[in-house]
């Protein structure tokens, strides 16, 4: 990857930072050497095709899983070695909206927003009620608190679990392949709910996407990542501008060439 790609100032105020990190599947490496920042504040999309290692990378920022090698400064402190209390600790700090919203389905919209707050906090039961309302409502979901999960369709079901992800007011809110499975009109509604809260309470965002729209509607800061590696780190323009060709056809949609090795091109493209 040429150094033009990169740009990951020294100056920049990261509240994460990834250093070389290596994780390895039998002999199939799936992050090969990730070295990147998160920008405190901004909203941060990790971008890149099914089979990249974005899941993986997600995985590793928030403690579910250890890689092989390297580092993850957490505001400068080394998370892969924690151990499970202490990873407990880390996320009260941290959201989380995976792709399916990860509600109970045997509790209410409202008792599934209640439970890091009942979990974690020693609040009155009053408190968290006014609390549970406030997050519903901020993201649209006001007056669902005694429907249950299966009563809302699937964006609703995401707001619910996105209220949940912000139940404790944490300083660092993931997002998981938020518009999967979403129609374009409600991922469209999705992404300005994410800049809501960027705005709002000024935290920092990571979004894990393969999304072009969305990219493009929310992102400051671009790491996109293809065949274990970053290709590119910056941002909307320098994504634009990047050299590689591979780049170019994942924007641009390009499928495989019709000569040549495909297969070995498709490889290179989505990173299996």
């Amino acid at each position: 990857m040429g150094a033009g790609n990169r740009i990951m100032p020294s100056t920049m105020d990261a509240v994460i930072e990834v250093q070389e990190l290596v994780t390895q599947y039998g002999t199939r490496r799936v992050l090969d050497g990730v070295s990147l920042r998160v920008p405190t504040g901004q909203i941060t999309v990790i971008l890149g095709g099914s089979g990249c290692g974005k899941s993986t990378l997600l995985r590793h920022l928030i403690g579910l899983q250890r890689p092989n090698s390297g580092r993850i400064l957490v505001k400068g402190r080394d998370i892969t070695p924690l151990d499970g209390e202490q990873l407990v600790e880390l996320r009260k700090h941290m959201g989380i909206l995976f792709q399916s919203g990860a509600l109970f389905n045997s509790m209410t919209v409202g008792e599934n927003v209640a439970l890091p707050l009942r979990e974690h906090t020693r609040l009155e039961d009053s408190t968290i009620q006014i609390m549970t309302r406030i997050k519903l409502q901020l993201v649209g979901l006001s007056g669902f608190e005694d429907f249950m999960p299966a009563q809302l369709s699937g964006g609703m079901k995401k707001r619910a679990g996105l209220a949940r992800a912000i139940a404790m007011d944490p300083e660092i809110l993931f997002f998981d392949e938020p518009s999967a499975g979403l129609d374009p009109t409600t991922a469209a509604a999705l992404d300005e709910l994410i800049l809501k809260l960027k705005q709002t309470f000024r935290m920092t965002i990571v979004v894990v996407t393969h999304e072009l729209p969305s990219l493009c509607r929310i992102a400051d800061h671009v790491i996109m990542l293809m065949g274990g590696k970053v290709l590119v780190e910056g941002s909307l323009d320098d994504l634009r501008a990047a050299s590689d060709p591979r780049v170019q056809d994942f924007l641009a949609r390009r499928p495989a060439p019709e000569s040549g090795d495909a297969e070995a091109y498709l490889q290179s493209l989505v990173g299996v």
